[in-house]
């Protein structure tokens, strides 16, 4: 005879996680050395371009120096300057022929700003006071500032920061090659390039990175976001290698650093490794997608065999326990002899459960009957009260069609709902005549007393509001908390009629019995204030019932039989 195969469901797993794991790893290795590549490819990057937009810079300046140092020969210009300083040397020029000097000066610089095409052309003299300005950023300059310079070399680049923004200059200075005056300074030709965000745009096309420029700061120009501009300005130094922006991993290099003014180049490494790292992931995806795929189909493969066995199984037993119920069995799937070993061992289970709920229910309910007895053979008057009343009290519930789970709730706290009374004393339980006040306030603990009780047995939980409430009135006179109408839960309104009813209807030691024709009609006279209105009509529908229990019928309804 053959035997059914293995389960192999670990084995599946196993593939999913190798598969997994296998990928995971792959992924953060790739992650890190595409990070570490990035990182080490922006910075070379960046100081190759640093190096080359330097060279370039250089040249330029260079280039600009020169055309300066032509400039500065212009032979009116000079001229005009030569007649300005002599002039003013030596006191002799008045107010007219100065304003023409300085007309002669400025048409002078505005030919060569149309030649050269500057962003600022300007002529300063000997005292540092500036004689005319031209080029596209004039608007940008204060004339009326007064200049110094720190090189004394007759070609210089500088920095120069206006109120309208930064320039970087060159400059040349202006000399006399004849007379007694030979080489004798007779001014300065600036030629300067603003910092503006143009020039920034400039300087990142040549060096194809992210430029910030900073004057004592304050950031004037960029071309990156305004938060990784803001940080840079904040370090207040120049910066080299790899730091974090704004969160962000940056290469970065300082291309100025001169009086106030800083230039940044810079680049993400972030984002470079973000599109590095997506490049190889796509890569990784078409061999993620490949894996799943075969362990896909090896997984439908599976649950041919194995899945709707298991499916079928779990289903049988989630619909018996749903329902509760454990009276069949479930058949072997003859699919796999571990499933087939599980189906056994759960009606094995089974049927020792039910065996073993049948006698703990059966020792629960003796142990409730026999509690409940001991406590009416206190008194010979109240012996099988609460027998009565729980069937009283059942034959109630079923008339007003009350669901059978709420009545076998009923039917035992019914049998419970005296056991405060264990607390009583014997002279105030058995005394024949009227109870005083002190001694009915002992009475009146009783409720409270058996619900404390009841209180440390979890199975008994939904009994307590029948022990606690059964003495509460619809009128709100009852006790212990004096709760009105539907304030009283249905269970212990019941348990109260069933209660007055089986007291009235027995003897004790200071009054006779009454007929069940007069306890019902006392009922009704006080239904509505002392009793509940509804649960009375049922005690009077359910009459006949209730008044002709035998011994054997009231132990059915004890059982629940």
């Amino acid at each position: 005879m053959s035997r059914p195969p293995r389960l192999i469901a670990r084995t599946l797993l196993a593939t999913f996680l190798t598969v997994a794991v296998i990928l995971l790893v792959t992924f953060v290795r790739l992650t890190i050395e595409t990070r570490q590549r990035v990182r080490s490819a922006e910075t070379d990057k960046l100081e190759v371009g640093a190096r080359v937009f330097t060279a370039l810079e250089a040249r330029r300046q260079r280039d600009q120096l020169a055309m300066v140092a032509t400039l500065s020969e212009t032979p009116t210009l000079k001229a005009a300057l030569s007649t300005y300083a002599s002039e003013s040397r030596f006191g002799g020029i008045s107010t007219e022929q100065a304003a023409q000097l300085r007309h002669t000066v400025a048409n002078e610089i505005e030919k060569l700003a149309t030649t050269i095409r500057a962003d600022l052309l300007a002529i300063v003299g000997t005292d540092g006071r500036q004689f005319a300005v031209s080029g596209s950023n004039r608007d940008r300059w204060d004339i009326n500032q007064t200049l110094t310079f720190a090189s004394t070399a007759d070609t210089f680049q500088d920095v120069i920061v206006q109120p309208g923004g930064a320039f970087r200059v060159n400059g040349a200075r202006l000399r006399l090659g004849t007379g007694d005056d030979l080489d004798q300074s007779v001014g300065t030709l600036l030629v300067g390039s603003s910092l503006d965000a143009n020039y920034a745009q400039e300087l990142s096309n040549l060096s194809n990175a992210g430029i910030v420029i900073v004057v004592d700061d304050v950031v004037v120009a960029r071309t990156v976001p305004e938060s990784v501009a803001k940080s840079l300005a904040q370090r207040r130094r120049s910066l080299t290698g790899t730091t974090t922006v704004d969160g962000e991993e940056y290469a970065v290099g300082t291309l100025l650093d001169s009086e106030g003014a800083r230039i940044y180049v810079l680049s993400s490494v972030d984002a470079a490794a973000r599109m590095a790292t997506r490049e190889a992931l796509t890569s990784l995806g078409m061999i993620a997608f490949g894996s799943f795929v075969l362990a896909l189909i090896a997984s439908l493969w599976l649950a041919r065999t194995l899945t709707k066995p298991i499916d079928r199984l779990a289903v049988e037993i989630d619909r018996m326990t749903a329902a509760r119920d454990f009276d069949r069995s479930i058949e072997a799937t003859r699919t796999s002899r571990e499933l087939d070993t599980l189906a056994n061992a759960f009606n094995e289970l089974v049927r020792a459960l039910t065996e073993a709920e049948a006698e703990t229910n059966a020792t629960y309910l003796g142990a409730i009957q026999a509690l409940a007895a001991a406590l009416d053979a206190r008194d010979p008057y109240t012996a099988g009260h609460s027998e009565r009343v729980s069937a009283v009290s059942v034959v109630i519930a079923q008339h007003m069609r009350v669901p059978d789970a709420q009545v076998d709730i009923i039917r035992l706290g019914a049998l419970l709902h005296d056991v405060g009374k264990i607390g009583v004393p014997d002279d105030i339980l058995r005394k024949p005549g009227s109870l005083t006040a002190l001694e009915f306030e002992h009475i009146k603990r009783h409720p409270t007393l058996g619900a404390r009780i009841l209180k440390e047995v979890p199975f008994l939980a939904a009994h307590l509001p029948i022990v606690e409430l059964h003495h509460e009135r619809p009128d709100g006179l009852g006790y212990p908390f004096g709760l009105r109408a539907e304030q009283i839960p249905l269970d212990a309104r019941i348990v109260h009629v069933a209660d007055a009813y089986d007291a009235m209807t027995s003897a004790r030691a200071y009054r006779p019995a009454r007929p069940a024709s007069a306890a019902l009609a006392e009922l009704r006279r006080h239904a509505g204030t002392q009793f509940d209105r509804d649960v009375v009509e049922a005690l009077h529908g359910a009459m006949p019932s209730a008044a002709a229990l035998s011994e054997l019928q009231l132990q059915e309804v004890l059982t629940g039989a």
